[in-house]
This record gives structure tokens, C-alpha cells and sequence, in this order.
């Protein structure tokens, strides 16, 4: 049971992990409504099925990463002051978000809250720039914004769009710095928890469901970021818009109908 349920979840950290819903809320969510436990549902099982994500990333971009490491210097170095303030962020707060911030009040919250952002950054942008435009200060303005997707319920991928747009980039610019930005903090994360696991500090997991969430969250993974980049050349951010008020809506219905 536990390595459909593997499965199952890698599905969901595939998809959301690229699409402006939160993974990490669909995973926390996932177990909760459905009423599974143990390492499924646990923040050692979320790294690992960032670890698919991660893998997904790297064949999809393998190229443009090989571009920016022998000829893109600027845009590295952009990547790189992009990604510090996230992975300073994940150092210091990742066992707090782990213990006080997993709860559906907190995902149910940011979910409306970014929705929000989303819809008037989409409202207000220019599009008009792209990744090659972009300055230091745009780069730190969209690392700080990728630091607050620590929370539940932000979004990764939602937050440093938004911000991207806000800054004037089209929005497949903006979600092509997004995924290139997101690719070492969730390699960092991966790692670092991986350290945790060898020294007994995390749950550890088997072998198998860690397999089958892997192999999963990679193949849905790879869809979900060819298919996205091409929706985002014909269509606007609304429609996740609507989506995470929903999602939000259901949550606090969940949490009525668990507590009456």
C-alpha cells in the first residue's frame, strides 16, 4: 500500500512542484484528507521527492545550464545571488517550518494570500523583458521572494513568477529563470537532508517507496514543466489563481467537518 501511495504522491510533487499551486501544501494536504501516516506523510519524504523534481530539472534544462556555465557568466552570477537568500532562509528555518508551520491553517492562509499576488502581478506586469534584462537587484528581489516559499502554501514556482512579472518579464521568462533558480536550492536541500538521514537526525525511508516517489515525481515532473512553459506563451496565471482560492475553500471545509 505504501508504494502506491508513493506513487500516488510523486504524481502530485511532480506536477505541483512547477505549477503555482505549492507542492508542498498538495503534499502535506494529500496525507491529511486521505488519512495516511507515517513516512508518507513527513518532510524527509517531501526531499526525497524533490530529489524526481531535481532530476526532471536537469534533463530539461541540461542544455541551458551548459550555456550558462561556459558563456552566460552574468546570468550565473545572477543565479547565484538569487539563490542565497533562499538557501540562508531553508538553513536557519527549515526545522521551524517543519514543526509549527505543516498545518492546514497556515497552507489554507498562504494559498489565498499568494493568489492574490498572483493576480495583480499578472494585472500590472509589462512583459516585456526577459532573463537577459534582468539586474542585481532583480535577481535579489526574486531570491528574497523564493526565501518566503519556505512557507506552506506559497509556492516556489507562484512567488518568484509573480515577482518576475512585477519586475516586467514575460511570463515564460519569468518562470525560466524561476525553475533555473529553484535548481540548487532544491540539489541544497536534497543534500542536506540526505546528511540528516546518514547521521539519524531524520526519518529514515525505505528504499523502495523512496524508488517509486522518485522515479514518479521525475516523470510527472517532466510534463508538468514542458507543458507549463508552453501554457504561459498563450495564457495568463488566472486560472491558478482561481484555483488556490479554491483549493483554500476546501481545506477550511476539511478542517470544519474533521473538527465537528
Amino acid at each position: 500500500m505504501e508504494i502506491i501511495q508513493s506513487i500516488l504522491m510523486g504524481i502530485v510533487q511532480g506536477i505541483t512542484e512547477f505549477l503555482p499551486v505549492s507542492s508542498t501544501a498538495h503534499l502535506i494536504l494529500v496525507p491529511w484528507f486521505l488519512g495516511w501516516d507515517g513516512v508518507i506523510n513527513s518532510m524527509s519524504f517531501d526531499i526525497a521527492l524533490h530529489v524526481g523534481t531535481l532530476f526532471a530539472l536537469l534533463v530539461v534544462f541540461f542544455k541551458d545550464w551548459l550555456d550558462i556555465l561556459l558563456r552566460k557568466h552574468k546570468l550565473l552570477m545572477l543565479l547565484v545571488i538569487a539563490t542565497i537568500p533562499g538557501a540562508v532562509v531553508g538553513k536557519l528555518l527549515d526545522k521551524y517550518v517543519d514543526e509549527h508551520l505543516r498545518s492546514p491553517w497556515v497552507i489554507a492562509g498562504s494559498l489565498v494570500i499568494v493568489a492574490v499576488v498572483m493576480y495583480l502581478a499578472e494585472k500590472r506586469s509589462i512583459k516585456v523583458t526577459g532573463v537577459d534584462a534582468l539586474s542585481v537587484t532583480d535577481a535579489v528581489i526574486i531570491g528574497v521572494s523564493q526565501a518566503i516559499a519556505i512557507i506552506p502554501g506559497v509556492s516556489r514556482s507562484g512567488i518568484t513568477i509573480s515577482s518576475g512579472l512585477i519586475l516586467g518579464m514575460k511570463p515564460e521568462e519569468a518562470a525560466r529563470f524561476s525553475f533555473l533558480m529553484s535548481t540548487p536550492i532544491v540539489a541544497g536541500a536534497a543534500v542536506l537532508h540526505g546528511i540528516h538521514i546518514l547521521h539519524g537526525k531524520a526519518e529514515a525511508i525505505d528504499p523502495k517507496i523512496f524508488i517509486a516517489g522518485v522515479a514518479a515525481s521525475f516523470v510527472a515532473g517532466l510534463l508538468a514543466i514542458t507543458w507549463f512553459l508552453k501554457f504561459l506563451k498563450r495564457f495568463s496565471l488566472t486560472f491558478f489563481c482561481y484555483y488556490r482560492v479554491v483549493l483554500a475553500f476546501v481545506v477550511v471545509l476539511g478542517i470544519w467537518l474533521k473538527s465537528s
